[in-house]
């Protein structure tokens, strides 16, 4: 049976949580509520000189964006934190803007560097370009001729 696409891809996930499952992934929730999971999509198209990776980063800032290259490890973090100053056009009814942080690391090889990697954000998608590096040739294989 399929569901109308109104209510997501967990529909029953949403309909049958019970208690004691729920709490099993709480702290991924923290940001951005319930379909956090959904959240820092990416995708990786292999050009001919080099990869290009889209990574979804909606409603954060550049500044709240930070990129490290580690041990051929790519890291990418976001966080975010609620502007806590109590403005007086009202009081919040609901809020469903929560503050947190999240990462996610790909590997990209020892031989990159972080002068390599070129980096933009637009539109809430982080653009990462990433060139190819020419493999390490092994030696040959020499046979030995063994005498006797």
């Amino acid at each position: 049976m399929l569901t109308p696409s109104i209510f997501g891809e967990s529909l029953w996930d949403d309909l049958f949580e019970f208690p004691e499952l729920r709490d099993l992934d709480r702290a991924e929730r923290k940001l951005y509520g319930h379909h956090a999971d959904r959240l820092m999509k990416t995708d990786v198209r292999e050009e001919e000189d080099h990869y290009e990776v889209d990574i979804d980063l909606p409603g954060f800032a550049k500044d709240e964006i930070s990129l490290e290259l580690n041990e051929g490890y790519l890291t990418v973090s976001a966080a975010k934190g609620l502007d806590k100053s109590n403005d007086k056009k009202g009081k919040f009814l609901r809020q469903e803007r929560y503050a947190g942080a999240m990462q996610r690391s790909f590997y990209v090889g020892e031989d990159l560097t972080e002068e390599d990697v070129k980096a933009s954000f637009k539109h809430g998608v982080l653009t990462l370009i990433l060139p190819k590096k020419e493999e390490k040739k092994l030696p040959e294989k020499k046979t030995i001729q063994i005498e006797g």
